[in-house]
């Protein structure tokens, strides 16, 4: 080889190998877009098909929705047809938005999203057997204020959302009470729900509800202001407050006042978790259990106070109120509603095992259904528990309901509600179901007047029969 040639081979060895590289690269770069061109081929394919799958999804949802909507118009049909009937809280209305005009669209008929009974597990609240007072405001025009009602201010009877009944939105710095409701025993239980508005704050106002001695009580109280003074002048009692927005921000609180002769016996407070402003839905179910100087408080399933020498000894409860200290009574409101007091609370072992017979209202249901409420839990776990002390005894269970309706509908929901207690007993109390047996009597045999609230909710029980 000679120089030249050497040279040149050295000049162009580079260039082979770099056209080589290039090659390769093109080859491989022809590859890549060859597989791209594959890849988006097929997700085309795919993404045709999805939409395609989508589309149809799409169009059975909205079927579906139409065939729910339709479902839930007739049965909305229904509960109007079955009235107050229809469930443990009165009266059915379609819950529409906070509106004193009383239209807006047509609601959940649900109370309590809480269907779960071990929720409750824990709940031992039992409520009085006969109910003196039953309020969900029906009887009244959206926009008044209660006429069997008293007030120092003014308030208005509303509809909510997903709210089957109605409510009564309280301004700030009032008092409102049942003026019918007097001269409590020594052993009574009130019930109601609560809701705030989505304006609240920490230096917003609380809801009070209080037991007093006083019987006039509308000329009774001094010094009511937004900062919270309105303590019964003379007399005394006792004071359970609330607030969805304590110290702990989006933890809520609640507190106990009670006092003697203008004095001051005892004052604490208590967190409230399940009663925030935060979510702006939340609605709580209030339950306290008077029993002489002892006052039980439960908020949804948790007992937030239990307070043996609370109530003053040798003080009546002629009175019962509710009051609203606000700070702006433009933006706060709380709506209150479904209120039950029930006096004479049961002897279930007594009244079951030796009286044969026990009769109950505290065994609730959603509104034109056979859904047990939670809140129920309480006295079927008194029941359990008797049935699983007297193995021996077998019972049958009873459904009734008021007059408000029509006949058919009243006794297939009875019958559907009795066989409900008794599945829950089997099911969540281990009660074996051969010692059961159901059965319902629709609106056949009251109890009461069925031309009041309070007749009508007497009426609708679950009766209890040793066989």
């Amino acid at each position: 080889m000679n120089k030249l040639t050497y040279t040149m081979l050295i000049i162009l060895l580079p260039f082979v190998f770099f056209s080589q590289s290039f090659g390769d690269r093109l080859m491989k770069r022809a590859e890549n877009r060859l597989k791209q061109k594959v890849e988006n081929s097929v997700d085309k394919a795919v993404s045709k098909t999805y939409d395609k799958a989508e589309k149809k999804a799409a169009e059975e949802a909205r079927e579906a929705i139409k065939k729910d909507n339709k479902k839930g118009k007739e049965e909305e049909n229904n509960q109007t047809a079955s009235g107050s009937n229809s469930g443990n809280n009165g009266n059915v209305t379609s819950g529409i938005s906070s509106s004193s005009s009383g239209s807006g669209s047509t609601g959940n008929n649900t109370l309590n999203p809480n269907s779960d009974l071990k929720v409750y597990s824990k709940f031992d609240f039992i409520p009085g057997d006969k109910i003196i007072a039953s309020e969900d405001f029906m009887q009244d025009n959206i926009g008044d204020f209660p006429a069997k009602w008293n007030t120092n201010g003014s308030g208005e009877v509303v509809t909510l959302n997903n709210e089957p009944t109605r409510y009564l939105k309280t301004n700030s710095e009032v008092i409102f009470y049942p003026e019918w409701v007097t001269n409590l025993p020594d052993n009574f239980t009130v019930e109601f729900d609560l809701i705030c508005s989505d304006e609240y704050s920490y230096y917003s106002g609380h809801f009070v509800v209080g037991f007093t001695s006083e019987k006039n009580i509308g000329n009774r109280f001094k010094n009511f202001n937004k900062f919270g003074n309105g303590r019964i002048e003379n007399g005394g009692g006792v004071e359970i407050a609330f607030h969805p927005q304590g110290a702990g921000l989006y933890r809520g609180m609640t507190s106990v006042y009670s006092s003697k002769n203008a004095q001051e016996i005892l004052k604490n407070n208590a967190d409230l978790d399940n009663f925030v402003v935060k979510n702006k839905k939340n609605k709580i179910h209030v339950s306290i259990w008077r029993q002489k100087q002892r006052v039980r408080v439960y908020v949804n399933e948790k007992k937030v106070w239990d307070l043996p020498r609370v109530y003053p000894e040798g003080l009546s409860a002629n009175s019962i109120y509710f009051r609203h200290n606000g700070c702006n009574p433009e933006k706060e409101a709380y709506f209150f509603g479904n209120l039950k007091v029930a006096v004479e609370a049961p002897d279930t072992r007594s009244k079951l095992i030796t009286e044969g017979k026990l009769s109950t209202t505290a065994i609730k249901f959603d509104s034109g259904s056979d859904q047990l409420k939670p809140e129920s839990y309480g006295i079927l776990k008194e029941i359990s528990d008797i049935l699983n002390q007297n193995p021996e005894v077998r019972v049958k269970i009873i459904g009734h309901t008021d007059n408000q309706g029509k006949a058919d509908f009243n006794l297939e929901l009875s019958k559907k509600r009795a066989a409900a207690v008794k599945s829950a007993l089997v099911q969540e109390f281990g009660i074996e179901a051969s010692r059961m047996e159901s059965d319902g009597k629709g609106q056949t045999e009251p109890v009461d007047k069925n031309d009041i609230p309070e007749g009508r909710a007497n009426n609708r029980r679950v009766e209890f029969i040793k066989i």
